[in-house]
């Protein structure tokens, strides 16, 4: 996929927004001292929405780039790639998590929390199947395995979108995604029990940020003014700073103002080089953010076991505990992503190009 550094970068910060939603989460269930009393540990839902918009923009200009140059999409070719990049740690995660839920806690004698009342074989199907979001939805099987429902989401869209852009004109594409967006977030909102919202299918996001992919290609200069870049670079990080616009507007309207600005920043990102987020070490972190994704479930259900089995009668000062816990996971959750990119990804992410180069040397 298309590298823009600041997008790379900012995957980095979201990936941290999600994994200190969790500690708190984590540590409030399990009688472990936690720290969430300002909105900044309660963004995970909104971190993963920007996610969904980061990778919409992404895959959607990547897309339209290779219809508008060759007139065609290899739906072979892309799939290819996004399996090669998402399943193997997809998979990896996920057999761990149904391993320790279903046979290492037990053993220990943690039982609460999750839920392995379900057969086994028809949630790992689901989990198969691109649809963790439906497991995590109908069983909540535990951390681990519900963290890969965003997982589940991405790829039903790209199940979706490649097809429809390879037999969709290229003049047509913008309407399509207009339209596409508007449906998917009336449908979302308005229809009671319906699939998208049960499942959590923000497909609305992808779109969305899709459309800007393709305008910032015919119009770069789109996102240059400075009061535009100004209003929605101070409007997101209010945005993930405070509870202003939660408590402005309702469920729907919230989620369509986040749509909107994720839309601007995007654009405005993508336009300019910021050194925070342009930063070498940022935009690798940002290169590594998948692992730090899922890991982090791991990390923090491991270090939480070792602080109850061995440090929590020790009468431990709790400012002391917050602060080391969150270090500790963040640092070993980095550490663990940066030999799963170098040592595991980086393998299957080259096998398929190499495989590629092989072939056509030979012939």
């Amino acid at each position: 996929m298309e590298r823009i550094p600041n997008i790379t970068g900012l995957r980095f910060f979201l990936a941290v927004f999600v994994m200190i939603f969790h500690i708190s989460e984590f540590c409030s269930k399990h009688d472990i001292p936690f720290y969430n009393s300002i909105p900044l540990f309660h963004k995970g839902y909104e971190a993963v929405c920007v996610f969904f918009s980061l990778s919409g923009f992404l895959i959607i200009r990547q897309l339209y780039l290779e219809k508008e140059t060759t007139n065609t999409i290899s739906l072979k070719n892309f799939y290819i790639r996004r399996a090669l990049r998402i399943f193997p740690l997809y998979f990896l995660i996920l057999l761990f998590g149904l391993t320790y839920y279903n046979y290492i806690l037990p053993k220990f004698g943690f039982t609460g929390g999750f839920n392995t009342n379900y057969n086994l074989y028809e949630g790992l199907l689901l989990s198969i199947f691109f649809m963790p979001n439906v497991f995590a939805a109908l069983y909540n099987p535990g951390g681990i395995i519900e963290i890969l429902w965003s997982i589940g989401v991405e790829e039903q869209f790209y199940l979706f979108i490649a097809p429809v852009l390879l037999f969709l004109p290229v003049r047509k594409i913008i309407a399509f995604l207009l339209v596409s967006t508007i449906v998917f977030f009336t449908i979302y909102f308005t229809i009671e029990g319906n699939i998208l919202y049960k499942y959590t299918m923000l497909f609305f996001y992808f779109t969305s940020s899709g459309i800007i992919s393709i305008l910032l290609l015919k119009k770069p200069q789109l996102f240059n003014n400075k009061l535009v870049i100004y209003i929605s670079l101070l409007s997101f990080i209010l945005y993930f700073t405070t509870n202003y616009f939660v408590n402005l507007f309702s469920s729907s309207n919230y989620n369509l103002f986040s749509m909107l600005l994720f839309c601007l920043v995007i654009g405005v990102l993508s336009n300019k080089p910021y050194f925070i987020l342009n930063h070498r070490v940022t935009t690798y972190l940002g290169k590594i953010s998948y692992g730090i994704y899922v890991y982090h479930a791991i990390v923090i259900q491991l270090i939480g076991l070792i602080y109850i089995k061995l440090f929590s009668n020790l009468g431990l000062n709790n400012y002391l505990i917050i602060v080391f816990y969150n270090a500790i996971v963040l640092m070993t959750t980095i550490f663990i992503s940066h030999f799963s990119y170098q040592y595991f990804e980086k393998f299957f992410m080259n096998f398929y190009r190499n495989k590629s180069v092989s072939r056509k040397n030979f012939l």
